[in-house]
């Protein structure tokens, strides 16, 4: 009783609550006619959709920037690399890859960008970060209109400039991670084998990181900036590396999301997405201070299995199709739990 006892208070009861619902949610499925093996399917789907999105927090948090409320920045970043190689007649795998090519040095440079303006309103950075991701998405939102792409495959038809609000990845590189040894099993279950093995190496070769010197130095910002300088560390460096590492994971992110929903949705869609993130990390178990991997991969997991099974179910009990209302009431509620929770520092 006592080791339950510790284990309970050291993971939280608010997760112990969630997972043992989202057991129940698995459960009582077949009951009220949701098949379990699609549920598995979508569960899994939307994990590795958004897992890496998630990861993109970890720096930020981990160097004393706060939760990056500024994520779009990595996104709109993202969507430069995919509209680019798409622009450019990439496809398959050298169109994904061509993708994450392109879209790091634009990540990278707002990133720093980014990074020294968070320099300047120290204490401030999540507020600021929030509206620094808002600003860029509205002034993208003009930029898709006036940037000189020409492919048919992206701009508007009756006009032949600016592109669409929705652009299908079928003939590029849609699903090319899911699809990639795959394990299907019956009519219902497929599991993205090559998606969850993506974001398994991009957790692997952040947390070697934050392994090295510079990963170490960084942690060391994030824990006391002052006996950090004491040692010889740039705290600002360290802060300015963690925001461009946070925002190059973010605008990988988005291509593995892209490529698993198969489209690229532009202009505003980019707006609430670090809200979910932020929210699965700190159901996970990290605080404003600190996050780590398994952080990343609970959080995501957790956040993601309940916004899939709980409309399934509620929609077959109720004989109605509820899922977007449902959906958008969880999430917010979710988001609402986490951002004003009392966190502490995780060991």
């Amino acid at each position: 009783m006592r080791n339950f006892k510790e284990f309970a208070a050291d993971f939280g009861w608010p997760r112990i609550i969630i997972f043992f619902f989202l057991i129940a949610l698995f459960i009582g499925a077949p009951f009220v006619g949701v098949s379990v093996s699609t549920s598995f399917s979508d569960v899994f789907n939307r994990f590795g959709q958004n897992a890496i999105l998630v990861l993109a927090l970890v720096p930020m948090v981990q160097s004393g920037c706060g939760l990056n409320f500024g994520l779009p920045v990595g996104i709109i970043a993202g969507l430069l690399g995919s509209t680019l190689a798409m622009q450019f007649g990439l496809t398959g795998w050298f169109g994904f890859f061509g993708a994450v090519a392109i879209c790091l040095p634009f990540a990278a440079l707002f990133g720093w960008l980014y990074g020294l303006l968070l320099n300047k309103v120290k204490g401030e950075e999540m507020t600021i970060a929030m509206y620094v991701g808002f600003s860029l998405v509205t002034f993208f939102s003009i930029l898709w209109l006036l940037l000189p792409y020409s492919s048919p495959a992206m701009v508007w038809g009756y006009t032949g400039r600016g592109l669409r609000t929705t652009i299908t990845l079928e003939n590029f590189w849609g699903k090319i991670l899911n699809n990639f040894l795959a394990v299907r099993i019956g009519q219902n279950f497929t599991f993205p084998t090559g998606m969850i093995l993506f974001v398994a190496l991009c957790a692997f070769l952040v947390y070697l990181f934050f392994r090295t010197k510079t990963g170490t130095a960084m942690t060391a910002v994030g824990s006391n900036a002052d006996f950090a300088r004491a040692g010889g560390v740039s705290s600002d460096k360290m802060r300015t590396v963690s925001v461009m590492l946070s925002t190059m994971l973010g605008a990988v992110g988005i291509l593995v999301y892209q490529q698993s929903f198969g489209f690229i949705q532009l202009y505003q869609a980019p707006l609430f997405m670090a809200f979910p993130a932020i929210a699965a990390l700190l159901i996970g178990g990290a605080s404003v201070n600190k996050a780590s991997m398994v952080n990343v991969l609970v959080g995501t997991l957790l956040f993601q299995g309940i916004l899939t099974m709980t409309p399934s179910v509620i929609n077959s009990v109720l004989q109605t199709d509820m899922s977007e209302v449902i959906r958008i009431v969880l999430s917010n509620g979710m988001i609402l739990y986490a951002l004003t929770r009392k966190t502490k520092v995780s060991k």
